[in-house]
């Protein structure tokens, strides 16, 4: 995984309460109160990719827009996506944060100031 893609991720994630980095059993997570907000990984397939949490709805609309994202085999409400030079890392941020305030605590996830829908 590129060193500057993580720090990227890193850079929105921890600034989010109480969200920490840590290594995965591949790759790297960021985790609050014990909940996964997201996972990045890849590179033996020359393949990088990134797993977040996102509404049930969203997930089934993410998943037929196809690539750069993909359902994970896991989890009814994780989306994937395959990161590379074109990624939008605006559009990556924000999704980053909703997975964030979807798993966080209330009490954190209502410090973190979001767009209107």
């Amino acid at each position: 995984m590129p060193e500057e893609w993580v720090l990227r991720i890193a850079d929105v994630l921890t600034e989010l309460p109480e969200c920490t980095t840590e290594p995965a059993w591949v790759g790297t997570r960021w985790q609050v109160g014990g909940a996964t907000v997201a996972h990045v990984f890849g590179g033996e397939d020359q393949l990088f990719r990134i797993t977040f949490r996102g509404e049930l709805d969203e997930v089934m609309a993410f998943e037929h827009l196809g690539p750069p994202y993909f359902r994970a085999g896991w989890g009814a409400n994780v989306i994937g996506m395959l990161l590379d030079d074109g990624t939008d890392w605006t559009e990556l941020a924000e999704l980053l944060t909703d997975s964030y305030c979807l798993v966080a605590p209330k009490q954190l996830a209502s410090r973190v100031a979001r767009p209107d829908p």
